[in-house]
């Protein structure tokens, strides 16, 4: 028997965007997994070479889709692609297909964004912000719409460090009106050159863009049943639909990632502050269930009251928070049980409070010993790497700096509600019950996880114990190295105040 929600998306019709994204690509393998959706549509933006449809059929050799397509074989055949590019004045979608949705599409959910912190404001305000736009007039024209959800992040009002869910337009430079006519009549340099100006407080263009996004859902979505989602950061699978399953190196794993190579080693960042990290299966169950909620007050709401769209934000619960001190510690939980196999050190990491010691930190730490080592691969032939690849990691902590030395609080209450409304068999069906999750328990999935998909390292003893002989063979060198820098530092230290003496 079909659970409440399972029973709302039997037989519906579905538009999504941001479908090959990580996100996405776990929402849609929920909806098919455990429902009987009709179809769903999913925007591709084409590449040169590759038909859009072969993109989503690369699917069937993923393992995030092999639980779903043992139980459904031909899952994947309910999926129709959209060719649709947010960059484009018109989407890029054709008058053909946009016929199709319209007349089609019962729910809609818009993921596309683009992630990167530096990215150039003209880029970031036409995926981000225009594209929004965009999108809710395609679903104006949608003839049985029943519910829309603009996936946004809980970091879109991060100048202040207590968020609600509620909007904030208030921290806008310029409304996203004013913002989105300046680009049109602007060229993108001179709109590029304007960006400390609109930023004001905002600590990089995703963040800022994606302010702008929720201001234009507030001034425009007009009557649309629409809802809004932030997620935390969003890291690897919890339980669904296998543990610990992620397809990027994006924020915290990104770092993780690093210091299990031995390759970071040093980093800024406040010690008694606060992680916001949620699992992707968390995010995807509170999206699917925050549709179904939109549509039942669609139902309720009065034809001629008009309210503000519905705000849904998850991020660990303040009953069960987790500090950067225990996030790092966690992160080596497991560097014993199944390191990987290509370190080039010893795992660890120093953590600096004050931000202006890390880069003298970093040069001694990163850059010098990636100036040895890349003296050493060019003596044996071989190809330098680790300066350059110091140099990016450098660039990418400090983007991550305004976030690593401030703490956010998150209100969750509609959130919370949400779950209460649910029954208990959808409570366990669409789990995102925060403050029940164990933290050490999901990074040791997380971090296996990393190892298996990131890696690409197998999940078999051979290679958990050729792993567990290198990092014995690395931490004797590394043991010894310091030993002996702490000799000669001794010696120095001695020859010094016999000088002075």
């Amino acid at each position: 028997m079909d659970t409440g929600i399972q029973a709302f998306y039997k037989d519906k019709v579905v538009f999504l965007t941001g479908a090959t994204g990580f996100l996405g690509k776990v929402i849609i393998e929920k909806l098919l997994r455990t429902t009987d959706v009709k179809r769903i549509y999913s925007m591709v933006r084409p590449k040169r070479g590759q038909d859009i449809q072969e993109r989503i059929e690369t699917w069937q050799k993923e393992p995030l889709f092999e639980v779903l397509l043992k139980s459904k074989p031909e899952a994947l055949k309910r999926i129709a692609t959209i060719a649709g590019d947010c960059l484009e004045p018109d989407l890029g979608i054709s008058e053909s297909d946009r016929q199709l949705l319209a007349s089609e599409v019962q729910i809609v959910l818009h993921g596309a964004a683009t992630v990167r912190f530096n990215e150039p404001l003209h880029v970031a305000l036409a995926i981000n912000t225009r594209a929004t736009r965009l999108m809710l007039q395609l679903a104006k024209e949608m003839k049985h719409l029943e519910a829309y959800l603009h996936i946004s992040t809980a970091f879109s009002n991060c100048v202040i460090f207590r968020i609600e869910e509620k909007f904030y337009p208030e921290h806008l430079t310029c409304d996203s009106e004013k913002v989105l006519a300046m680009s049109e009549l602007l060229g993108d340099q001179m709109m590029d050159s304007l960006t400390p100006t609109l930023l004001g407080s905002y600590p990089n263009t995703y963040t800022y863009t994606k302010a702008l996004a929720e201001d234009v859902i507030l001034r425009e979505a007009g009557d649309l049943p629409l809802s809004v989602f932030r997620p935390a950061i969003i890291i690897a699978s919890h339980r669904e639909p296998v543990a610990g399953w992620i397809d990027n190196l994006y924020g915290p794993i990104a770092l993780i990632y690093g210091v299990s190579h031995g390759v970071l080693r040093v980093i800024s960042i406040k010690k008694n502050g606060f992680s916001n990290l949620v699992p992707v299966d968390y995010c995807a169950n509170v999206a699917l269930a925050s549709i179904w909620q939109t549509s039942k007050d669609k139902a309720r709401r009065h034809p001629t009251k008009q309210k503000q769209p519905a705000i849904y934000t998850l991020a660990p619960n303040e009953r069960n928070p987790l500090s950067n001190t225990e996030f790092v510690k966690f992160s080596f939980s497991c560097r014993e049980a199944f390191p990987l196999v290509k370190m080039i050190w010893y795992p660890f990491l120093h953590c600096i409070s004050t931000p202006y010691l890390y880069p003298l930190a970093a040069f001694f730490y990163h850059t010098l010993p990636g100036i040895f080592y890349d003296l050493a691969l060019r003596v044996s032939g071989r190809k330098p790497r680790l300066v350059k690849l110091y140099r990016s990691i450098h660039i990418n902590i400090s983007l991550l700096t305004y976030f690593l030395h401030n703490s956010f609080y998150f209100e969750t209450k509609s959130t919370d509600r949400l779950r209460a409304l649910m029954s208990p068999e959808d409570q366990r069906i669409y789990n995102f019950d925060m403050e029940a999750l164990v933290w050490k328990e999901y990074f040791q999935k997380a971090l296996f996880g990393m190892r298996l998909y990131l890696g690409k390292e197998p999940p078999t003893q051979e290679s958990v114990d050729q792993g567990r002989r290198l990092l014995r063979l690395l931490k004797i060198l590394h043991f010894g190295l310091m030993t002996i820098l702490l000799g000669i530092a001794g010696i120095v230290l001695w020859s010094l105040i016999k000088l002075i003496i």
